[in-house]
């Protein structure tokens, strides 16, 4: 506030003086540049008599290189053990091929890199950038902590440990407690989508037993996919992959379990006395990866919500000033996808933020957008895409999104033009097909003594019944 004050001050006292007028005219935002074309770097892919699969791309002229494998052995595969695939991850890097904890560290940074684990609801996760020079011993690296982990029990409390904490430290922020009542509602219980946060007994239950045969039950060569970007020997890599990973069992093929999402019409509301924000979230069904609406509608998103100079940006937090960093997203499951808005705001403005982010949806479904806005935003589109796809790790997590979702081949290729073509009324007509209004799942975390008047007054929540939900 103090800081906000000062601000006005010295604005105040500029305008006042002489120079103001002309220290205010500013030349004209120059115009919009044509986007530059992507070409996708030429690969190659090829799978081992294992069923493990392989994508090699020679990439850009830094000579380094970076690993990353990744094994469809996640959230899904743990059924109602929830955070057992990541007390795994990471118990996989404290011991493994002959080598300590502490032994792998030092070896992926004499290399020149470092190792990273990790686990979510889908995958597990493993990847080493270095030195060029090398790339086969990344890849050996890597194929021991996968597949030769000694999960030495003098680690497993102190991972615990650190588990314990960041659970607690999560589960007591607002963000935490809006994602996981709208994952519960959308996805229900049942399902692992629906289940973001273990208890403490849980996590403080799991055995060393349970991590070990839930890495020999679910880790295989059928599950595996390895991507090699940068600049590297291709012959020494393929000799090196053959020789670390061709004697890997097969094991068991990837998991399917699909999800059974509730859309709404929904409210959700979380109770948090005294708080000073609220914290929002407004969903819906989005069009899966790779469906015909796919790409239409991340360029509507981007309008709407899901960029910097978006209209709820401007709306709610340039012109209201009721929020700092207001954003909405995609998140993409197998076969199905969720889009949400999320905000923290004022807990007095909690109802008129909402009002204004239901006016901007509206006000999309009724009026396509000017040329030039819709101009803008697909060109950022393609530039971030650009930008994404720029390094090794970026080109890697782009074509590791197209398989696990069984997307074409040439998907990254026709991603930019697709994006060009889409049009202003088709941003509309999105907006009208997957956000109708009196459909949202909604979830509000905050003082609700303050916050229940201000919903009951938006006509856009009258139809629905509330639900006050306590999160363990």
């Amino acid at each position: 506030m103090i800081r906000r004050l000062v601000s006005l001050a010295i604005a105040a006292a500029l305008a006042s003086s002489p120079g103001a007028a002309a220290a205010q005219t500013y030349p004209p935002q120059p115009p919009v540049g044509t986007p530059k074309p992507f070409t996708v770097p030429a690969s190659e892919t090829y799978r081992l008599p294992n069923g493990m699969q392989v994508t090699l791309i020679p990439y850009g002229i830094v000579p380094k290189a970076t690993v990353s494998l990744r094994v469809y052995a996640g959230g899904l595969n743990a059924g109602e053990r929830t955070w057992l695939p990541l007390i795994t991850a990471q118990m996989l890097r404290e011991g493994a091929g002959g080598r300590t904890g502490a032994q792998i560290a030092e070896t992926a940074a004499s290399m020149g890199g470092n190792l990273g684990i990790g686990a979510d609801a889908h995958e597990t996760q493993f990847g080493v950038s270095m030195l060029s020079e090398h790339a086969a011993n990344g890849i050996k690296l890597i194929a021991d902590v996968a597949r030769r982990p000694t999960f030495p029990a003098r680690e497993v409390e102190r991972i615990r440990q650190n588990l314990l904490r960041n659970l607690a430290v999560t589960k007591s922020q607002p963000d935490s407690a809006a994602d996981a009542a709208l994952a519960s509602a959308y996805y229900g219980s049942a399902h692992p989508y629906g289940r973001l946060f273990p208890t403490e007994a849980q996590l403080k239950g799991y055995s060393l037993d349970e991590l070990r045969r839930f890495h020999a039950e679910n880790f295989g060569a059928k599950r595996a996919r390895l991507y090699v970007a940068g600049r590297f020997d291709a012959a020494a890599v393929k000799a090196a992959i053959n020789q670390a990973f061709a004697d890997w069992q097969p094991g068991p093929e990837r998991l399917s379990l699909p999800a059974k999402p509730q859309p709404g019409p929904r409210l959700i509301l979380v109770d948090r006395p005294g708080a000073p924000q609220s914290t929002i979230r407004v969903a819906y069904p989005a069009p899966v990866a790779g469906g015909a609406g796919d790409l239409p509608f991340r360029v509507t998103n981007a309008l709407l919500g899901g960029s910097f100079t978006s209209r709820i940006t401007r709306n709610i937090r340039e012109q209201k000033g009721y929020t700092y960093s207001p954003y909405s997203g995609v998140s993409y499951n197998a076969g199905e996808a969720l889009w949400a808005f999320e905000a923290d705001v004022t807990t007095d403005v909690t109802g008129a933020s909402l009002k204004e982010v239901f006016g901007e949806m509206r006000r999309l479904q009724t009026e396509a957008p000017e040329e030039e806005e819709a101009a803008g935003m697909r060109t950022w589109m393609a530039g971030t895409f650009v930008l994404q796809n720029a390094s090794p790790g970026g080109l890697i997590g782009s074509l590791a999104n197209r398989d696990f979702h069984g997307l074409p081949a040439n998907w990254l290729q026709s991603y930019i033009p697709s994006v060009l073509g889409v049009q202003a009324a088709d941003m509309r007509r999105l907006a009208t097909e997957q956000l109708p209004i009196e459909k949202a799942t909604v979830v509000v975390v905050g003082d609700l003594a303050k916050v229940r008047p201000q919903l009951s007054s938006l006509p856009e929540l009258s139809g629905m019944q509330a639900q006050v939900v306590t999160l363990d």
